[in-house]
Formats: C-alpha cells, sequence, structure tokens
C-alpha cells in the first residue's frame, strides 16, 4: 500500500532479496555474508582476493554453489600454494569471529597493511561528473528497488566496462575485484567508483585492485582517507552533480584547462 498526502491506495513495488552467503575454503567455513544472490561466483572471488586469501582466480581449484533451504554456500578449494598460506592465517588468528569487518577476528588482522598504488591515470574534473552520471545510468538493479549499492570501473575512453550491484557496499566491490580478475582487466587505468560512503575495507579493496582514483557519493571516514594518503590512493568523494570533494593525492585531477 502506497500513501500520499493522507490518501493510500495499493500498488506494487520491487522489493531486493537478501540471503546469507556462506564462503567456505578447503571445507572450512570462513565467512557467511548477507549478499544479493547475483553474480556470486564474481563475489567469491572479489572476497577471496581482496582478503588476500588468493592472488590470483588460478590459485582457486574448483568453485561449486550449493543451495539450501536458508541461504547459498560457495564451496572453494585452493592451490596448495594458497592453501598453505591459509591455514598458517587461520591458526594465526587469535579469538572467536566478531561482528566487526565482516568477521576479522583481530585488530592487526583487520588493519593489515594494504600495498601501495602508484596507477600515473589522471583525469580532468568534467571526467568524474561523466563517470558519476555513467555509474547511476548503469543502475539497473537500484531503478527498479532503489534500495542496492553499486561498485563500477571506468575508463575515460570506455565509459563503465563493469558494474555490480548488491545490497551490501562491501559486496558490490568484492563483486567488481572479481568481475575485473576473471576478465583479466588492470585495474589501474581505470575510475573505481561507488555509491556509498568510503570506509576502511572500501579503500583497501581498491587498493588490492591496483586502482588509483576512487570516487564516491559519500564522504569518507577520517581513517579511510589516513590509509587513502598513505597507500597512494586519489581519494574523490560527495560527488555530487557539478561538485565533488579531494581528500587524498589531488595531482591525479587536472584543474587546467584541456
Amino acid at each position: 500500500m502506497s500513501v500520499a498526502q493522507d490518501a493510500s491506495f495499493p500498488g506494487e513495488r520491487v522489493v531486493p532479496e537478501e540471503t546469507p552467503v556462506a564462503l567456505t575454503y578447503n571445507g572450512s567455513t570462513h565467512a557467511v555474508m548477507m549478499a544479493s544472490p547475483s553474480d556470486l561466483e564474481d563475489f567469491a572471488i572479489g572476497f577471496s582476493l581482496s582478503e588476500g586469501i588468493i592472488h590470483d582466480p588460478a590459485d582457486l581449484l574448483s568453485m561449486e554453489m550449493v543451495e539450501h533451504d536458508l541461504g547459498c554456500e560457495i564451496r572453494m578449494w585452493l592451490s596448495d600454494r594458497s592453501g598453505s598460506s591459509y591455514q598458517m592465517r587461520r591458526r594465526a588468528l587469535a579469538g572467536p569471529v566478531g561482528c566487526g569487518l565482516c568477521g576479522v577476528e583481530s585488530l592487526a588482522e583487520a588493519t593489515r597493511p594494504v600495498q601501495t598504488v602508484t596507477g600515473s591515470l589522471r583525469v580532468h574534473p568534467g571526467a568524474v561528473k561523466i563517470a558519476m552520471t555513467d555509474l547511476s545510468d548503469a543502475q539497473r538493479l537500484n531503478r527498479e528497488a532503489r534500495a542496492i549499492h553499486a561498485a563500477a570501473f571506468w575508463r575515460p575512453s570506455e565509459g563503465v566496462i563493469a558494474i555490480r550491484e548488491d545490497v551490501g557496499r562491501h559486496n558490490a566491490l568484492d563483486k567488481l575485484a572479481g568481475a575485473l580478475a576473471r576478465a583479466s582487466e588492470p585495474g589501474s587505468d581505470g575510475l573505481v567508483l561507488l555509491t556509498s560512503r568510503v570506509s576502511l575495507e572500501m579503500v583497501q579493496k581498491t587498493a588490492r585492485m591496483g586502482a588509483s582514483i576512487l570516487v564516491a557519493v559519500s564522504a569518507p571516514t577520517a581513517l579511510a582517507v589516513r590509509v587513502a594518503e598513505s597507500c597512494g590512493i586519489t581519494l574523490v568523494a560527495v560527488a555530487r552533480g557539478d561538485a565533488f570533494e579531494v581528500f587524498t593525492h589531488p595531482d591525479r585531477i587536472d584543474f587546467h584547462p584541456a
């Protein structure tokens, strides 16, 4: 039922789906995430990359999607190299799984350093506006449900080359990372675009993709700004209409007339 100006009338609305997705490695459950049940192979690979469990999609020997009444289980088997590293990492983590940072089990693990990004891509301010407009136009699921986050990869010469949507902003970015990795698309020659605020994890995931410019609709946290500064990412946020704010490494935004 819809209500407007003190009147009600029947109607229909698309409601986004949300389902538990369990990610298991070599028979052990690593995390259970609430996610949109689409592009789950991209999600599994992107999550594995962003968590440092694998370094390349080839490190996954196999992947199986198992549907359950309560959700979906993604069963992954790791190569010998990744499997050994994963077991050592699990033994090193202390304490029970908490509710923060998607099951990260220690403070040191949550704030582990990320790789330094050294991309040389530079864009004009107008390109940021065009990119965010393209992002909005490409949000198919959000147009229907109005409750979906998106992460996209945009190249100045091509526009949006990949976009993934999810009820969770972290999941959308993991799905994007997985899609780019599966297509062997480098992250260094384009912009990562987000419909959300920018937290620490979003900067960490962007850095692991090798992208040097991150643009978001909403504001960043102070920790996200500090990490973006330290790892070399140009952080652009509050990008709405013709305006945006540059928080770190402004040299990649070319403010000189073309």
